[in-house]
């Protein structure tokens, strides 16, 4: 365990200036790799019920996150967290928003929506400006503004095109952006949060899992060695990107996270087209390099305010 608690005290080590380090950007790399490879996985479970992956990245996903605040001394602070109530309702409504989340997403790949949820994902940051325009005052720029229209006119064609809002898409992206807001707002570190979110789920999780084994829906020991064995690892594949990130987004500008976050979707689309074989129908191609562009003008505007702020 001594390597282990070296590595996580290394991970809650926070940069003396605003700027990029080597460590943070390998941590980042990593979480956004590993998210970037998560259908696949998802794809495997595809066969499951959402809600049982669910319950089973919770449940394993608490070792997980106990033992990094255990290696880190931290869980002092999850206890101040457990006892006030403000940070406590907080915890519920980020662990209500990350469940809704992670099962909009479980359910999207299984269901062959790879391509609606790497779309989700590419608007999120654009939705974020949006919403602290909305919620916190912020002043967009004319770049900002030009992006978020055309992002909202892809949304347009996609719904003329199927007759039907992109729910998937736009589904992941409120709940997502919604839930880094309040995220931001927890005045406990990552990690805490993390396993305040989880341990608030476990009861649900454990209940559905009890329920799902009494009436023989249950996957996990279920005569599948396969099928017990992914949803073990469910854990490693919530917890460890999690809690990779939020550590490497500390040792990083956030001019940096921020092209950075484009890893994951790109990785999703090219998985759902060239793996998944999803179909790329006329909306679609018209409306993902919408999203592309209106993407690159955030980013060029958003570094050069970075470099702005920097001089």
């Amino acid at each position: 365990m001594g390597a282990f608690a070296r590595i996580a005290r290394g991970m809650e080590k926070l940069p003396p200036k605003n700027e990029d380090s080597l460590r943070g950007f390998g941590f980042a790399l990593t979480a956004y790799l590993l998210w970037g490879f998560l259908p696949i996985f998802m794809k495997a479970v595809a066969h499951i019920s959402p809600a049982e992956v669910i319950a089973h990245r919770v449940i394993w996903s608490i070792p997980i996150a106990g033992a990094v605040l255990w290696a880190t001394g931290r869980t002092a602070d999850l206890w101040v967290a457990m006892r006030t109530p403000r940070m406590l309702l907080m915890g519920f409504a980020t662990a209500a928003l990350i469940s809704v989340n992670w099962g909009i997403y479980v359910w999207s790949i299984g269901a062959g929506h790879a391509l609606d949820a790497a779309l989700g994902y590419y608007i999120n940051p654009l939705f974020s400006v949006f919403l602290g325009a909305m919620l916190l005052g912020e002043r967009l720029s004319v770049a900002q503004k030009w992006a978020i229209a055309l992002a909202a006119l892809a949304v347009l064609v996609l719904t003329v095109e199927a007759g039907k809002l992109p729910l998937v898409a736009l589904g992941l992206t409120v709940t997502w952006g919604i839930y880094a807001y309040l995220k931001k707002s927890l005045p406990i570190g990552p990690n805490q949060g993390f396993f305040l979110e989880v341990l608030i789920l476990l009861p649900f999780a454990l209940a559905y899992v009890i329920w799902a084994q009494v009436t023989g829906r249950s996957h996990f020991m279920a005569g599948v060695t396969a099928d017990t064995v992914l949803l073990l690892s469910c854990g490693l594949v919530t917890a460890v990107p999690l809690m990779v990130y939020a550590n490497g987004a500390k040792l990083l500008r956030l001019s940096t996270i921020g092209i950075m976050q484009y890893i994951a979707p790109t990785m999703i689309f090219l998985t759902a087209v060239f793996v998944f074989g999803e179909p790329f129908g006329r909306g679609k191609m018209i409306a993902f390099p919408m999203i592309w562009v209106a993407l690159v003008i955030y980013t060029v505007s958003m570094v050069r305010q970075a470099r702005a702020v920097g001089k």
